[in-house]
């Protein structure tokens, strides 16, 4: 199976490519591949930019593509971006590419193959061997990096083994076979056909959450580690906090944007509702499927062909399409590895038209639009007769008018997926009305835990007591992913939890700072602890933070603001102005060092060269509304009311769904008597932030 195939040792039996000397050609740099002394070899550019010859340690992945694994000091293992195409060669395989090939990567880039970015032992590791240990020791920036098992072995889904050895050797298994956990999600239930509907259900109801995607996850989702110890046969959400419908990776009806993997498009699925799990379609050990190649054949075991696959059903000629081109389709990743969205879903070109989210349609027909597309679904199949989550999370996203409206009736809908309800509450912009927070309330309770991470997002832009008041019991969660989200949004409001709390919110920061900690070579990871210990006041830690953060990486400007800020705080401006300046230059963010600088010069007196920074902010970032905002507010409050409401009227329909920016507009242009004009932006403001007492409060006073 390919799981075995995960990772090995570079040897003749596992090396795919060409190392007969061959070279490639990538931009400005010429990488050859060879062989010496029985070893194989690549001449390629270094982290200086110069040629250098490294020998390959590992191969990484089969098919249908197979990258290649340099050691590096410090027990790095990092991964060459040149892999080896292993389709056939009429498919275009049996050659060289590289995996960014439209990007010529400098050794200054930060996804440069020698950099963090691209480090095997944060990146890949965990999902490519067996009872990996990361061993990451922060004194030193430096791995230990060990396994059981180099590839991905028995123990890896089923957990250690011993016991299962001896009860094999003794001839008498109890239950389990004396495995840590049963993986079995089918029990006694089979799939028995409705031949009226043509599909299959289970015998008897699911009773307990699927195993099965909990285990799979692991490796098969986008997410970040939280603990470094495993534990089998439980919550992914208990070791791992998987993202939810981010639209960085998501498009906003859930399809698949960037490698997301399967979980989260799965968990979307009716299928996973109707009590379908990974072994219903996959052989487990094969990794392969159920029925053989043909994918349509798995289908079919649930879905009668009789029924489904004939023109009647797809209007398209006999033998033309398959199941899973309308309702898996496939988007490539790695330039050329096809992954399917397993969310299992109803092609949708009204989708596409409103939210720019692909179709199944189009896909095909590429030279068509999404209207006709929609014109012949339409025709075929009628009107689609629901709403979709889809609508709401753009409409959220693009800041429209009835964006509360469609979130709440998503949200209040049970039959949505658990992780685009969450998604929907994490998107929701304060203020809020009553009606949000009750439902935000409400949904903190709810049973499903993705509901609850959306619901403590949302919170966290509440006032300090209601996130005190409505998050403190999440600190006891039953899952980890919650209690240290639940963590992080109250550690800045410490203070004020008390009681039954306490001890609970000290043992859910002492689970979060171990959650950072467990990816802890990452600059981020460590500005992130430098919040916790600035919240409880140890200034001493959190500079200490963000200096690591800035040693690991020093074009990390997140970092260097924050610490620029920590200085501020310290009365150290000097020191952070210095911070701020010696950033320029190094990397992506110059907008944001801008910003900082110029809140920083305001504050010390120095205006007009402060005002200057803001305005650099602005020009260098021109969709970011805050920086605008910011701007704003100090030409006003300097006393150039015009120049700052000119400003804001630049940005007016830019940002038409950002409060800030259009409460100052409208309370600028009534300071300046403008009545008629700030009525237009507060009416703006009321039908996208419905029940907002001082929104209408601004109206009845201007009317």
């Amino acid at each position: 199976s390919h799981h075995a195939l995960a990772m090995s040792h570079a040897t003749p039996e596992s090396v795919l490519g060409d190392f007969s000397g061959v070279e490639f050609q990538h931009f400005d740099t010429t990488s050859t591949f060879f062989q010496r002394n029985e070893e194989y070899w690549v001449r390629t550019d270094n982290a200086e930019g110069d040629l250098q010859e490294f020998p390959v340690a590992y191969t990484f992945g089969f098919e249908p593509l197979q990258q290649y694994l340099i050691e590096f000091p410090g027990g790095r293992l990092q991964t060459l971006p040149i892999a080896w195409d292993d389709r056939a060669s009429e498919e275009g395989g049996q050659r060289w590419f590289h995996i960014y090939p439209d990007e010529a990567i400098t050794s200054d880039d930060q996804l440069h193959w020698t950099g963090r970015e691209q480090n095997w032992n944060y990146m890949c590791a965990e999902c490519h061997s067996t009872n990996l240990a990361k061993n990451y020791d922060p004194a030193r920036d430096s791995y230990d990096t060990t396994w059981s098992e180099i590839n991905v072995g028995c123990e890896a889904c089923h957990g250690p083994a011993s016991n299962h050895v001896a009860q094999a050797e003794s001839g008498r298994f109890n239950s389990r076979f004396g495995l840590v956990t049963d993986l079995d999600d089918t029990g006694r239930a089979v799939w028995e056909m409705n031949v009226e509907t043509g599909i299959a259900a289970r015998s008897e109801l699911r009773m307990r959450p699927p195993l099965q995607p909990e285990a799979c996850g692991r490796c098969h989702s986008r997410r970040s580690v939280t603990s470094e110890d495993y534990t089998y046969g439980k919550s992914l959400l208990d070791t791992h906090s998987p993202v939810l419908l981010d639209e960085r990776l998501y498009f906003p009806d859930g399809q698949i944007r960037e490698e997301v993997y399967v979980y989260g498009s799965f968990l979307q699925s009716r299928m996973y509702q109707a009590g379908v799990s990974c072994s219903d379609c996959h052989e487990p050990h094969s990794g392969r499927l159920r029925t053989g190649s043909e994918p349509n054949d798995i289908c079919a075991t649930c879905h009668l062909p009789t029924r489904f696959a004939n023109t009647g059903h797809h209007n398209h000629p006999e033998e033309t399409v398959g199941c899973v081109d309308c309702h898996m389709p496939s988007r490539d990743f790695m330039v050329i590895d096809g992954r399917r969205d397993h969310s299992f879903r109803l092609p949708r070109p009204d989708l596409t038209i409103a939210t720019g989210s692909p179709n199944a349609c189009n896909q095909c027909h590429v030279d068509e639009s999404a209207d006709w597309a929609l014109t012949a679904v339409q025709d075929w199949y009628g009107e689609a007769a629901n709403d979709h989550y889809g609508f709401a999370i753009h409409a959220a996203q693009t800041g429209a008018e009835n964006g509360n409206e469609l979130l709440i009736r998503t949200i209040t809908d049970i039959s949505t997926p658990g992780i685009a309800r969450g998604t929907a509450l994490s998107t929701f912009q304060a203020p809020y009305s009553q009606q949000v927070g009750t439902l935000i309330q409400t949904s903190l309770a709810d049973a499903d835990p993705f509901v609850r991470i959306g619901a403590l997002r949302a919170l966290s832009r509440l006032q300090p007591e209601w996130q005190v008041r409505l998050g403190a019991p999440l600190l006891t969660d039953s899952l980890l992913m919650v209690r240290i989200e639940a963590a992080r949004i109250l550690s800045p409001h410490r203070g004020a939890i008390s009681g039954q709390y306490g001890l609970a919110f000290t043992a859910a920061e002492h689970e979060l700072t171990d959650a950072m900690n467990a990816t802890g070579e990452r600059p981020e990871t460590r500005a992130m602890l430098a919040n916790i210990h600035a919240d409880a006041g140890d200034f001493v830690s959190a500079e200490r933070e963000l200096q690591t953060a800035l040693r690991l990486e020093p074009r990390a400007v997140g970092a260097r603001v924050n610490l620029a800020d920590l200085y501020r705080r310290l009365n150290r401006d000097d020191e952070a102005e210095v911070l701020l300046r010696d950033g320029f230059g190094s990397g992506p963010g110059d907008a944001n060092l801008h910003h900082s600088l110029g809140l920083l010069l305001v504050r010390q007196g120095q205006q007009e060269e402060g005002l200057l920074e803001l305005r650099r902010a602005v020009d260098s970032q021109d969709d970011n509304a805050r920086y605008l905002y910011v701007y704003a507010v100090a030409l006003n409050s300097l006393g150039q009311l015009d120049a700052a409401i000119n400003l804001l009227s630049s940005g007016r329909d830019r940002f038409p769904a950002d409060f800030d920016v259009q409460w100052a507009l409208a309370t600028m242009l009534r300071d300046r008597g403008d009545h008629a004009e700030a009525i237009k932006v507060a009416d703006n403001l009321a039908r996208r932030f419905p029940g907002i007492q001082p929104v209408q409060d601004l109206l009845d006073s201007l009317k």
